[in-house]
């Protein structure tokens, strides 16, 4: 849970604690953009590669040093004294946690099974909720609070104490992974790492700059590289030699697997969601909400999206499935009722019935469609599986900023924020709906249904892939 904790902790800690950071070291609001973006789009596009790292060479492995390396990049934040010394420190940080985060995922789903997987999975969606609720206030509490007289350096500097902790519980961390044989495909790393930056950094920057035409010839590019990308995998993951040992890094037919591509299309449209806190911060401020009454007024949305995640495993007594899709509707019925209460009263603090209700959906949703997701991709692949489903998350919420966020400010431009927070939560619940129809979708199809070919290539010996067909015949 810690490398489930962090990564999201200190993408929303940094936000109160730039003014600090800027006036402390300078930089201006340049180098605000790049204490957000550096970390964020390293960590987006590497996932995937970090996943597939722990399916090579171990889970436990992998965490230890994406965690240890973590801590060392936080103390390097922390102790900066110039700002490109901090920009340093937050991509390495981002790095880190995309070695560290996939692997708590990859452990759940391959060391647990029925409903022992399932409170996991509970948990691990009610520790994304804590991290986006103490995000929300833990950067201006512990600035305000000048610890040690540290200031801004605290939110860097409190990962060490947690780091610590996890170190110390990981020697007691079961990791059923047997190491295989196979080596990392460098040259698809190489390809997907550069086609995700393509897309992700002018997501991230775009916005801020005014769309300088740069952006759309990365995103050109980026096409390009992705397609060249996916073309060298499924050559790679074909009738391979005998004795060649490069497997590929993202092998097609795990992604191609039935309801693989639709659960992954509603995990993206469920994280729609992401653009919203940056809007909400925005509308506050337009109707003259201090930092703290806002972070009060967002806490219901918290709250619910804190207890939901943990109701999942009570609620599947009831309904085993479509919960996903239960959770997608409530949050959907919570824009609905969002967007009037504003519309109608012109205030946010009124809502936090809505926003309740839509923590609540999210933290029903989040668990569920990842447990959709991951398990039609098999056992072999769980770091790969996990990181595919974060990676979806992260860009997701870079093209919600991007997307959702543009109608917000164009709209609050020509009509006022009131008209455009009440426009995009409209916008958001219809992406939401879209999310429930197709996780209903995805949830039809057997998640035993994945070829057992796909697991024939991570097991020489056909062992799992028989047993899945075993399961399947009976």
């Amino acid at each position: 849970m810690a490398g489930t904790l962090l990564p999201p902790l200190d993408f929303f800690i940094v936000n109160l604690a730039i003014p600090s950071i800027q006036d402390d070291l300078g930089g201006g609001d340049i180098l605000g953009q790049q204490i957000v973006a550096s970390y964020a789009a390293t960590y987006a596009v590497m996932l995937t590669l970090g996943g597939r790292l722990g399916d090579l060479y171990g889970r436990r492995l992998v965490f230890l040093v994406g965690l240890v390396g973590f801590a060392l990049a936080s103390l390097l934040c922390g102790s900066a004294g110039e700002p490109w010394l901090l920009v340093v420190g937050r991509i390495l940080q981002g790095l880190t946690a995309a070695l560290m985060a996939p692997q708590s995922l990859a452990l759940i789903r391959a060391s647990l099974d029925g409903r022992d997987q399932t409170i996991a999975l509970g948990f691990h969606g009610a520790t994304v909720g804590l991290a986006a609720v103490i995000g929300q206030s833990l950067g201006g509490l512990l600035v305000t609070a000048d610890v040690w007289g540290l200031g801004w350096r605290a939110i860097f500097l409190i990962n060490l104490p947690v780091a610590a902790l996890a170190l110390l519980g990981s020697l007691f961390l079961h990791d059923p992974h047997t190491r295989g044989v196979e080596k990392l495909d460098w040259v698809g790393a190489i390809l997907l790492f550069t086609g995700l930056a393509g897309i992700v950094i002018p997501l991230l920057e775009g916005q801020a700059l005014g769309w300088p035409r740069w952006c759309f010839v990365l995103f050109v590019a980026a096409v390009g590289l992705l397609y060249r990308f996916w073309r060298y995998e499924s050559a790679l993951g074909g009738d391979r030699p005998r004795g060649r040992r490069v497997m590929p890094l993202v092998p097609p037919g795990a992604v191609t697997a039935p309801g693989v591509r639709i659960a992954l299309a509603a995990v993206a449209l469920f994280y729609s969601i992401a653009a919203f806190f940056l809007i909400f911060s925005e509308h506050e401020q337009a109707v003259g909400r201090t930092p703290l009454q806002a972070s009060l007024d967002i806490l219901p949305l918290g709250i619910g999206f804190l207890i939901g995640p943990l109701t999942v495993p009570h609620l599947m007594r009831v309904m085993p499935r479509r919960i996903a899709a239960l959770g997608l509707c409530l949050e959907t019925i919570g824009f609905l009722a969002f967007a009037g209460l504003v519309a109608a009263l012109d205030q946010t603090p009124w809502a936090a019935a809505p926003l309740a209700l839509i923590g609540f959906g999210q933290g029903l949703a989040l668990p569920s469609l990842i447990r959709i997701t991951v398990t039609h991709i098999p056992r072999a692949f769980a770091g790969l599986a996990s990181g595919l489903v974060n990676a979806t998350l992260q860009i997701s919420a870079a093209l919600s900023v991007a997307i959702v966020g543009g109608v917000f400010y164009a709209a609050a431009g020509a009509y006022g924020s009131t008209h455009a927070i009440t426009a995009v939560s409209i916008l958001i619940a219809v992406l939401l709906f879209v999310s429930s129809l197709l996780s209903l979708r995805a949830e039809r199809v057997p998640s035993l249904e994945t070829p057992a070919k796909i697991v024939g290539a991570h097991d020489p010996e056909g062992k799992e892939g028989k047993a899945l067909s075993q399961v399947r015949d009976q």
